[in-house]
């Protein structure tokens, strides 16, 4: 957790909160155990009557929906949502929390469609397709009574949360294993897959709209968040305190900087991702509130802080290589 001087907003919000973590652990215990097959998000501004959600007129049935549509081979579900709402309606968007997932009939098939709560980035003009021809941002309330049911729910836990932050948590990419390295451990690179895993990783803290970029200062945690920052022409700053050598000698140190970096994250509210080893991020989870288990190498656990700095919200996201 962060520090306590940090949790000091309103019961309003706390109350809230707790609402969201109570739904979202409903919402996990109702998923099918049907793999994702498609992804799409609850897109939520404040307008002047108040909240209002972004929906879509599909040509194919003649009615309103949130935007989704179907994941490409090795795609984050995550990213298919800010992918396909672009798409769909010419509005970037930065994801949030995630929301659960519903099976929804699309033609002669079934899919499992991930949904997340995101807000708008960028708003472009939109162009009629032969898939969607009209997009609106519709009060809330109207908008859950064009939908289909299973999206209802949806739009009303969208509604209800406070704005969060996301700070990715990155277990660095597959690297050459000690046995087949001569040099010095913090100089050990990325095997090909783990450079694949990086690459494909940017699609991913692009949809989450990551603005900084911290890492362990050996060179395969700074190698596996560096596609992004070329893209997005983004400092990897690297901390000593993280490194594998120094982090399990002074534990303590690796707190205090996971507690710092996402305080200044909810402060600022420029989303952060940090790349660290193995056995460093126990530590790092449970600063953020998050429950140790195994990850592989790759894999990407996002803490959602909500405006009193706590962790609302926890997703796990497997390497796409």
């Amino acid at each position: 957790m962060v520090t306590r001087a940090f949790h000091d907003h309103a019961l309003d919000v706390v109350e809230r909160v707790v609402a969201f973590r109570q739904s979202v652990h409903v919402a996990h215990h109702r998923r099918s155990s049907k793999k994702t097959t498609a992804a799409g998000a609850v897109v939520v501004r404040e307008g002047d009557a108040g909240p209002e959600v972004l929906l879509v007129h599909r040509v194919d049935h003649d009615g309103w929906v949130l935007p989704h549509d179907t994941l490409d081979p090795d795609e984050y579900p995550a990213g298919c949502a800010a992918r396909r709402t672009l798409e769909q309606t010419a509005v970037g968007v930065r994801i949030g929390v995630p929301l659960g997932q519903v099976s929804r009939a699309d033609g002669h098939r079934s899919l499992q469609v991930a949904y997340w709560r995101a807000v708008a980035v960028s708003v472009g003009r939109h162009h009629p397709t032969d898939d969607v021809d009209r997009v609106a941002w519709l009060p809330a309330t109207e908008a859950a009574v064009l939908v289909a049911t299973e999206e209802r729910g949806l739009i009303e836990r969208a509604v209800e949360l406070p704005e969060s932050v996301p700070v990715l948590v990155v277990r660095h990419g597959k690297a050459m294993l000690r046995a087949d390295w001569s040099g010095r451990d913090q100089a050990r690179p990325l095997t090909s897959r783990g450079r694949r895993q990086s690459q494909r990783l940017a699609a991913l803290l692009e949809a989450f709209g990551v603005g900084r970029l911290a890492s362990s200062t050996s060179i395969r945690c700074m190698k596996t968040l560096q596609p992004f920052a070329k893209l997005h022409r983004l400092e990897v700053v690297g901390w000593t305190t993280l490194s594998e050598e120094q982090a399990e000698q002074n534990l303590k140190a690796v707190e205090k900087l996971i507690q710092r970096l996402a305080k200044e994250a909810v402060e600022s509210g420029t989303p952060l991702a940090i790349c660290g080893h193995r056995p460093v991020l126990p530590t790092m989870l449970a600063t953020l509130g998050i429950p140790n288990r195994a990850l592989r190498p790759g894999t990407t656990v996002i803490a959602h802080l909500g405006p009193s700095g706590e962790t609302v919200a926890v997703e796990h996201h497997r390497p796409r290589a």
